[in-house]
């Protein structure tokens, strides 16, 4: 079957079904990153200083992130395939030793944040002011990892079985709740005392908590087939975490792998000063608005992909495989247009200086024009590891990452005086060669597997 026969034609049902699943999700983390964008937007009222501090110790947290999400992504992988075969005893096992698994690799990095807080900013930058204000935001911050493994294990499993507009609806409460508390906190609004970005880290982990809170409501009250009771919850089979560990060994070094190199290249780009910190940050932050079809796509490959090659559908998961390459290219282009446009206006809105408005709005401007690159490299990510083929995943993300990527930019950065932003445009090209890796893989077709039959 040749991939690029499927890039001029679109089925309209099939585009029905995938933007169903897609555009809750979608609208979710567009609430979230409009939100985010407002909160930075407070921080920003507190100077380059502050909001360069919050944005460097979120890098952290991005590595947490990612990395326990590189263990949930693994175990969706065979909850959506145990769906496909209608196997609930296997899906709650699954869901159970998502939940361990996640808070066991929350412990670790929650240790570390804790305890070498000053040492994790000073990593990204070293400016003194910059370090101070950033640990008294991440020695705050860090207990919120704790509410969101759960939250994320329980949105995650629910994203797997197609429903998406729970998690859209909790996510609405949860960041209308941290702006609120953002507004009063940060500032001193409504009799509350100015905690400046202490504040944030507070509102943060208020929302984060009550977040817990109301899936932990929503999952008691629903009839979700992976729902268990807590004392059941060490309650899976050792030959299922064998598979699924398996799985998520080559996720879970990916995904920290990849949010540590992009913390790296954010050093390498802030060796040219703190306008370029501050700068970047902020262009990341408004990107996020439009990489929101990222996460649509992710559940919507789970749903059509990964369930369908659990009930052994092989031949059409492979063709919906095909179909959302596709289809996220013709989204791209819609998204890459907003997201152009947007550069002309949200960074003069920050209260920053002019040197890192105008460096964020042409970092955005750069983006738009290779989004679409991006788009087709992630869609193929999805894919991938929809059929466990989480090697490749490994192969051609993160690892080419840290052995074109990265390297091609801190010499650039460490070893000669070029422009930032031609240096940042060069480093942003070599999506071009990874795209041509990705397409490798998707040829291969190692990952039309139904893996359900390999665990007993």
């Amino acid at each position: 079957m040749k991939l690029f026969s499927y890039l001029f034609k679109l089925d309209k049902e099939f585009v029905k079904s995938a933007l169903v699943i897609a555009i809750p999700l979608m609208v979710q983390q567009l609430i979230v990153s409009s939100v985010n964008l407002i909160d930075n937007l407070m921080v920003g009222q507190l100077g380059d200083v502050a909001l360069s501090s919050v944005s460097n110790a979120n890098r952290f947290y991005m590595i947490v992130l990612f990395g326990i999400q590189g263990m949930i992504a693994a175990c969706t992988i065979y909850l959506s395939q145990y769906n496909g075969a209608d196997d609930v005893k296997h899906m709650k096992e699954t869901f159970r030793f998502s939940i361990v698994s996640s808070y066991i690799m929350c412990a670790f990095f929650f240790m570390i944040a804790f305890l070498f807080p000053s040492q994790i900013i000073s990593f990204f930058i070293h400016n003194d002011e910059v370090i101070a204000t950033g640990t008294a935001y991440l020695q705050i911050a860090c207990f919120t990892y704790i509410p969101v493994v759960l939250s994320l294990c329980i949105s995650a499993s629910l994203r797997a079985l197609g429903e998406t507009r729970i998690p859209l609806y909790v996510s609405i409460v949860s960041v209308l709740t941290n702006t609120f508390l953002n507004y009063c906190l940060i500032f001193g609004n409504f009799g509350f005392k100015a905690y400046g970005v202490k504040g944030a880290a507070l509102a943060t982990l208020c929302a984060r908590i009550l977040e817990m809170i109301i899936y932990l409501v929503v999952i008691k009250r629903s009839d979700m087939p992976f729902k268990t009771r807590i004392r059941d919850i060490f309650d899976f089979s050792g030959d299922l975490a064998k598979h699924i560990t398996i799985r998520a060994i080559p996720l879970c070094i990916n995904e920290t792998m990849w949010s540590f190199g992009m913390s790296t290249l954010l050093k390498c780009y802030a060796n040219r000063g703190l306008e370029v910190n501050t700068a970047y940050g902020m262009a990341s932050t408004i990107s996020d608005l439009f990489f929101v079809l990222f996460s649509g796509m992710a559940t919507a490959t789970t749903v059509l992909v990964g369930t369908l090659l659990g009930a052994n559908r092989l031949k059409e998961a492979k063709e919906n495989g095909y179909k959302l390459i596709s289809l996220s290219i013709y989204l791209s282009i819609i998204f890459l247009t907003l997201m152009f446009m947007s550069s002309f206006v949200v960074p003069y809105l920050y209260n920053v200086s002019i040197e890192s408005k105008h460096l964020a709005s042409s970092f955005l401007k750069i983006m738009a024009v290779f989004f679409m690159l991006y788009m087709f490299n992630t869609e193929c990510f999805f894919i991938l590891r929809s059929g466990g083929d989480t090697r490749s995943t490994l192969i051609f993300d993160s690892c080419f990452m840290w052995a074109i990527n990265i390297p091609l930019v801190a010499i650039m950065s460490y070893m000669t005086d070029m422009n930032i932003l031609m240096m940042y445009a060069i480093g942003q090209s070599t999506d071009i060669l990874k795209a041509i890796v990705a397409t490798a893989f998707i040829r291969k077709e190692k990952w039309v597997r139904n893996l359900t039959n390999e665990v007993a």
